[in-house]
């Protein structure tokens, strides 16, 4: 069996994963709670209604925002070499992906809002059979995997 790839995501994913844990669980928060508002204003539900959404967003936003973050940040690894980038994630399900250089059609950076905020970028490699992510890397990673996935692909294509 192959070693686990090397490389790791910048430590800052932690905190851009924590963010987006916070709007989300704030999100479902506020649907939970206008839902268990109109329960008990329009249908006359009993008062003790609301604890239930209240213990969802609680565990919810306790995995989210308090346990994920570092999980999906300690089992995310990748590696490009000559011939092939290798990613391997996941908790439960361990997932590995090995995307032949000679199947790359174009990579791409990408950049949401809180990730600018954070200087963190995501490298987006497209195959025919989909697009494959590695997310979170500083900019300046980001780019110079982009550029070199790019390259080792163009020099692959052009051996062949």
């Amino acid at each position: 069996m192959r070693t686990e790839p090397a490389e790791r995501l910048d430590p800052r994913a932690l905190q851009v994963w924590i963010i987006s844990g916070v709007i989300k669980t704030t999100v479902l928060a506020v649907m939970l709670g206008g839902s268990a508002a109109v329960a008990l204003m329009f249908f006359h539900w009993p008062g003790w209604v609301p604890v239930i959404p209240s213990v969802v967003v609680m565990l919810y936003g306790t995995l989210e925002i308090g346990v994920l973050p570092e999980l999906l940040w300690k089992h995310w690894h990748y590696e490009v070499s000559e011939e092939e980038v290798d990613l391997q994630r996941g908790i439960w399900l361990i997932k590995r992906t090995l995307i032949p250089l000679a199947r790359v059609q174009h990579v791409d950076t990408r950049q949401g809002i809180i990730m600018r905020r954070y200087n963190l970028a995501s490298v987006a490699i497209s195959t025919a059979a989909g697009v494959h992510e590695i997310p979170a890397l500083s900019v300046e990673v980001a780019d110079e995997l982009r550029d070199k996935i790019s390259r080792l692909a163009r020099t692959y294509e052009n051996e062949l």
